[in-house]
């Protein structure tokens, strides 16, 4: 039978996970605050303005119909729909009770801090096009957020299960590209500022970690019959006696 020193290294590894994660955040957290603040002070417009006219360099029927398909990817709707499915398959093959309960606390609650952050800026959006899904306020990117919360969960659910490993990277770089393609789409058809996107991708990172984590924590606790305290005292306890 494993003791408790046994146990505690045993989830170590998680732990310092989990740590890293949360480092990652308050990084993301001081660099969203820093272009909001930015963004306030008008001091992105050089940026900005920039990377629009590169866009518009590029302008043509053909990639307007590939942008306009791409942005689709990110709509609320289409995500609202994908969200349905991914509950669907996680019942179905898993019976991931957590899992579902926390990609729906990642998905709306996302939803619900991207709306508090667009009325807190009230930034107006480059150009108004409802069929675009461009109306209404602009900072933070509704868009980046929500595609970054919803396929950076997927591609989370993929990561841990139990396919091989060239799947799960292949994954993630396909995750990644997406979400970046979704978010270059806003700024291509003038629904966002390129820093309402750089914007949408900080804080759809920040509810990603922070779900993912709060997830990883009730399932630690769930499996492991040793505190997580018990793992901290010991963690903190190691690395003060090695500078000591």
């Amino acid at each position: 039978m494993e003791t408790n020193k046994q146990k505690a290294k045993k989830v170590g590894f998680p732990f310092l996970l989990m740590i890293a994660g949360i480092a990652f955040s308050v990084l993301f957290i001081i660099l969203f605050a820093n272009l909001a603040e930015e963004m306030l002070e008008k001091e992105v417009d050089a940026f900005d303005e920039a990377i629009i006219n590169w866009f518009k360099s590029i302008e043509n029927g053909t990639l307007d119909q590939i942008m306009i398909f791409g942005t689709e990817l990110g709509s609320v709707w289409f995500l609202t729909v994908c969200t349905i499915a991914a509950i669907i398959g996680l019942w179905v093959t898993a019976r991931d009770k957590w899992g579902i309960l926390f990609l729906v606390i990642g998905i709306g609650g996302g939803g619900l801090l991207t709306t508090l952050l667009k009325h807190l800026y009230e930034r107006g959006r480059p150009s108004i096009n409802p069929e675009i899904d461009a109306i209404g306020y602009s900072f933070p990117s509704g868009h980046s957020m929500g595609s970054l919360i919803f396929y950076g969960f997927i591609a989370y659910f993929i990561v841990r299960s139990i396919q091989k490993r060239a799947f799960k990277w292949l994954v993630i770089l396909a995750a990644g590209l997406l979400i970046l393609w979704i978010g270059s789409t806003r700024i291509y058809l003038g629904a966002h500022y390129p820093s309402d996107v750089l914007a949408g991708h900080l804080a759809g990172a920040i509810w990603l970690i922070l779900t993912i984590l709060a997830l990883e924590w009730v399932e630690w606790q769930s499996a492991n019959s040793i505190s997580p305290t018990q793992v901290f005292k010991r963690f903190i306890g190691k690395h003060l006696n090695f500078l000591s």
